[in-house]
Formats: structure tokens, sequence, C-alpha cells
């Protein structure tokens, strides 16, 4: 088993519900309603590259800063 590299909550992320979310990462691999995205660092190195070639859309999460 492949250790985990990269855990994304869409909970934690401002363009969720936006044009960006609709053509994310996240949203290509899970669908419409997207929640949480987790990838080995085997699977993110290949997410990686087929994101690099335009064959997938690529990661557009950015976490909202935390709350003071």
């Amino acid at each position: 088993m492949s250790d985990i590299e990269l855990s994304i909550s869409c909970n934690d992320c401002v363009r969720r519900s936006t044009p960006d979310c609709e053509d994310c990462l996240v949203t290509f691999v899970l669908g419409d309603q997207p929640e949480e995205l987790t990838l080995s660092s085997e699977l993110a190195d290949v997410a990686g590259l087929l994101s690099s070639q335009g064959m997938i859309p690529r990661l557009k999460f950015h976490r909202a800063a935390p709350e003071s």
C-alpha cells in the first residue's frame, strides 16, 4: 500500500462552488459534488503528469485562510 501524499478537502477550498471548482482535478475525479480527494504519492505524480499535458484539469485547490 502506498503512503498518502495528497489529501484535499473541498470544504477548506475558497474556490468551492465557483467556476474554478467546475474545472478542477477534484471535481473531474469525484464528480459534481466533491468532498475530499486522497491520492497516494504515485497517483499524485500521475495526475500531475496528465495535468501538465492538458489531458485532465489541474488542481485548483486554494486553502481558505484560518479564522482568527
